[in-house]
């Protein structure tokens, strides 16, 4: 699968933590053109009750799989200053794009002392968003692009709903900066449907025990631990599936998972990912068999928890 016209779609929409309405727009249109299409037609959940959150109904419920929309990105302040949303790994002279109330705004991240700056050559209004200026490459065997976490976690989740028959596909938001609607989301989902378990679609990271080209990762923990019984459910089944995979094991990072397992909700969790490097930069990378090995795994367990 080296080329997908879905995942260059959602690579190109600039959305950062504090702006996810569009490609949360793009979710919405999406899943109304092409949900009747798929092998259950969805029924959809999204508005003002949910803000930016999108949530999709295949018929009866037993698994959850959460989808984080944000990624990171920056945010002007004064005196050409920029704010980090999230934890950007940016280097001097990234691009940076985006747009306030005088026109659109091309410029290059710029490290002075430690601290970040913009070199626009105007003055650029407090509070404007910022992102990386996007360069998708789709190659033999990688994809490299900004924003590969969490897109391709969407893009995974939008692939199951071509083939579920019964779950909840869930689109959060804030993820990159500490969370913020996963309880709510929580809440919403176990008061109509009593879900007791969720996958994470994430991207992780490539480490001295993961690599690229081995498949996708289950975690077994990062700052957070799941519950030992689930984790042994999963990789019974994922040993049984056949699929290429590898396990993480980690002490720091965290993703929605943690919001789930800090909850009063008694729902297990497990994080499952394709691996990437240049993490948090315009140079991620994330190998194509490994997103596949991804996409096949969450269709095996969704079908099997």
């Amino acid at each position: 699968m080296p080329y997908s016209k879905l995942l260059d779609e959602i690579l190109r929409i600039q959305s950062v933590s504090s702006d996810e309405s569009r490609i949360s727009a793009f979710i919405l249109n999406y899943v109304l053109k092409r949900g009747t299409e798929w092998k259950v037609t969805p029924k959809l959940f999204f508005g003002e009750l949910l803000h930016d959150n999108i949530v999709l109904l295949f018929g009866e419920p037993h698994t959850a799989v959460f989808a984080h929309m944000d990624t990171v990105g920056f945010m002007a302040r004064y005196e050409n200053q920029l704010v980090p949303i999230g934890g950007p790994e940016v280097m001097d002279g990234d691009f940076l794009e985006g747009h306030d109330a005088y026109g659109p705004i091309s410029c290059c991240a710029r490290i002075i002392e430690d601290n970040l700056f913009h070199d626009f050559k105007r003055g650029i209004v407090p509070g404007t968003i910022l992102t990386y200026t996007q360069h998708v490459e789709f190659r033999d065997e990688f994809i490299q692009a900004a924003y590969l976490d969490n897109r391709l976690g969407i893009y995974n989740a939008l692939k199951q709903c071509e083939t579920i028959e019964n779950g909840l596909i869930v689109f959060s938001t804030y993820e990159e900066h500490g969370g913020g609607s996963i309880p709510m989301l929580l809440k919403f989902i176990t008061e109509r449907w009593k879900i007791k378990q969720a996958l994470i679609s994430d991207i992780t990271w490539v480490t001295e025990g993961v690599s690229h080209h081995k498949g996708v990762v289950i975690s077994l923990r990062d700052r957070n631990i799941p519950r030992r019984a689930f984790l042994n459910r999963i990789l019974s089944l994922a040993a049984a599936s056949g699929i290429p995979y590898q396990l993480e094991v980690e002490s720091f990072g965290s993703s929605d998972g943690r919001e789930i397992q800090q909850s009063p909700y008694a729902m297990d969790w497990c994080f499952i990912g394709a691996p990437e490097d240049g993490v948090h930069t315009p140079r991620e990378r994330v190998s194509w068999a490994d997103l596949e090995a991804m996409v096949q795994m969450y269709r095996f367990l969704l079908k099997a928890l």
